[in-house]
């Protein structure tokens, strides 16, 4: 019986992975379930519960092995290889993702980049050159990566993710406006630029209330 991990665990777990790298770096060899908690205001209980999901980790009354946790959670999000990925779109926000120096540190690696600008096909950007979105069907399957970006208008959304589907990409990080139709071996992710601003918004009006 395969066991139903709950979204909220999850998306805890990159959490978990950069509290323990920044632990591993500081030289620190074991932490408690407190400690974790009190870092990241997470309650020791469910950080306790959240990695018996995935097996026994830590020793009762000593606490956990960063290194050897650390290790545990990267194999358990799949950080613990090289990952080649996709990004469609080089817009403001499209050039600033593919600059992010998180994912390269944690084994992300832009392997093309695409544009449909005519403007934009040709410029080198973190050492890619900028390629012709009406080629993603051609080159992607070429060059066997998993994981794409799209940051791309919403009427153009679709058409670059069914392309991206045919070429053999499996999992989308989606910062356009729309909701993406794929296959249900695809997984998307939704990032709205916008709800994360209007919920700071509800609690400051909430507050002047």
């Amino acid at each position: 019986m395969v066991v139903q991990i709950p979204r909220p665990t999850i998306e805890r777990l990159p959490l978990y992975l950069r509290c323990l790298t920044r632990l591993a770096n500081s030289g620190v060899e074991v932490v408690s379930s407190e400690e974790l908690g009190n870092l990241l205001a997470i309650t020791s209980v469910q950080i306790r519960k959240d990695l018996a999901y995935f097996g026994e980790f830590g020793r009762r009354g000593v606490g956990y092995d960063v290194p050897a946790l650390l290790a545990q959670v990267s194999q358990i999000l799949g950080v613990n290889r090289s990952r080649k990925l996709v990004l469609v779109g080089v817009g403001h926000l499209g050039q600033a993702l593919a600059n992010y120096d998180g994912f390269r540190e944690h084994g992300f690696n832009i392997s093309a980049i695409f544009d449909a600008d005519p403007s934009k096909i040709g410029l080198t950007i973190v050492g890619q050159r900028v390629l012709p979105a009406h080629r993603i069907g051609e080159i992607v399957p070429q060059m066997g990566a998993e994981m794409a970006i799209i940051a791309v208008p919403a009427h153009a959304a679709q058409k670059v993710t069914d392309a991206l589907v045919q070429g053999g990409i499996k999992a989308i990080w989606n910062f356009a406006p729309v909701r993406l139709i794929v296959p249900d071996h695809v997984e998307v992710r939704q990032e709205n630029m916008i709800v994360g601003m209007l919920a700071l918004s509800y609690y400051l009006a909430q507050r002047e209330r």
